[in-house]
């Protein structure tokens, strides 16, 4: 390696090959995605903005749809004098609405005034977002295997304690960190230096064997690490080069041969022989370089679509849940104004029978006393029919 110690001492070529500081670690592992991986490609956090903007949109709805004349309608058009109006945004149906547009599944109830289309087109316009930022980033979440590494870059290893690093002990890349000015490699040769027991090592092999059996970060030069990591497939490179320097060969000071290699060098270079080389010797020899492109997608696990199971699973059982609380709401219901129905006939005809206790009694057809056990259609249908007659 080239370095201004070395350079004041003996004589350098032009260097052959360029090169900086790396850091090696062992390959990180895959992470499990869980049932509810579904839920990675958007943060908690917005998960928990979108919960809360849909109980805004649906509360805005609300109350503007009750605020609204336009809104409020007669549901008995041959009418036209009713005074009873409806309002189709009650608090459950604002809800509902709110959940079809989000779902890119609308529903029944479309807003009549100008205030409430205006919310519904710009909750409409949010939900286009999310649900397109959303399917993008799941379509890179199912084609992209996530690996879990504690660290990215020389960054991460100065902010954390846990995993030790160092360097060949003597070597240019010790004297880098030694001498470095950037307060993030200061820091990082304060921690080096106070470890104990040492952190440096005698050899790379050394060095190497601390990564594969401890949790150790080696930091060494990149030609180095590219070479050890293309033949053992447990080591990676993390992150990128730390400095910039080059390898190249030293003569004597005042040497003649030092232009002739430079000349060389530079020949070999323009003609592509050292990059060749490279590719021999680092890349074609080792055997984890092709190891990305064999990798294949795999087909979609229970681990990975359980979660979307689940909650189908969960929306059935919630579903029939409640259909029963309903139906047994209603049938009480029923059961108490059958009750009141019939306690109020009885004093019908009591109070009929102490008034008349003729044995010949009989109860008047037309009277309104019986009360009629018909929907609302079916009453809206016979005054309509009545007023067409």
């Amino acid at each position: 390696t080239i370095s201004y110690i070395r350079e004041q001492v003996m004589d350098f070529s032009k260097p052959f090959m360029n090169l900086g500081v790396t850091i090696m670690y062992r390959v990180p592992k895959s992470t499990n995605p869980g049932v509810f991986w579904f839920l990675n490609p958007i943060s908690y956090d917005i998960w928990l903005y979108i919960l809360i903007s849909y109980l805004a949109v649906s509360g805005v709805l609300f109350v503007l749809a009750r605020f609204s004349p336009y809104e409020w309608y007669n549901p008995h058009p041959c009418n036209p004098n009713s005074e009873y109006l409806e309002n189709q945004f009650t608090l459950l149906n604002s809800m509902w609405f709110s959940i079809g547009a989000f779902m890119q599944q609308g529903s029944e109830i479309m807003p009549r005034a100008l205030s409430t289309r205006l919310v519904s087109g710009a909750w409409w316009f949010f939900t286009l977002i999310m649900i397109s930022s959303y399917t993008a980033n799941l379509a890179a979440f199912l084609t992209v295997e996530r690996m879990e590494s504690p660290i990215e870059s020389a960054d991460d290893l100065a902010k954390q304690t846990r995993i030790k690093y160092g360097t060949l002990e003597g070597g240019a890349t010790q004297t880098f960190f030694k001498n470095s000015k950037i307060p993030t490699y200061e820091k990082m040769w304060a921690f080096m230096s106070s470890q104990e027991p040492s952190v440096f090592t005698k050899s790379t092999e050394e060095g190497i064997d601390r990564v594969l059996s401890e949790n150790y970060a080696f930091l060494l030069e990149s030609a180095m690490n590219e070479y050890f990591t293309h033949r053992n497939c447990n080591l990676s490179r993390v992150g990128g080069l730390l400095d910039s320097k080059g390898y190249g060969i030293g003569t004597p000071e005042g040497s003649p041969i030092r232009d002739k290699i430079t000349i060389a060098i530079l020949q070999l270079q323009e003609a592509g022989q050292i990059q060749m080389l490279y590719n021999k010797w680092w890349v074609n020899m080792g055997q984890c370089f092709n190891e990305d492109k064999n990798k294949k997608a795999s087909a979609l696990g229970v681990t990975n679509v359980g979660g979307i199971f689940i909650v189908l699973i969960a929306g059935l059982v919630v579903g029939i849940l409640v259909a029963i609380i309903e139906f047994i709401w209603k049938s009480r219901s029923t059961q108490e104004r059958d009750k009141q129905h019939m306690h109020n006939l009885s004093d019908v005809f009591k109070g009929s029978l102490s008034m008349a206790p003729s044995p010949n009694f009989v109860l008047p057809t037309n009277t309104n006393i019986i009360p009629r056990l018909k929907t609302q259609k079916n009453d809206y249908d016979d005054y309509c029919l009545s007023n067409k007659a």
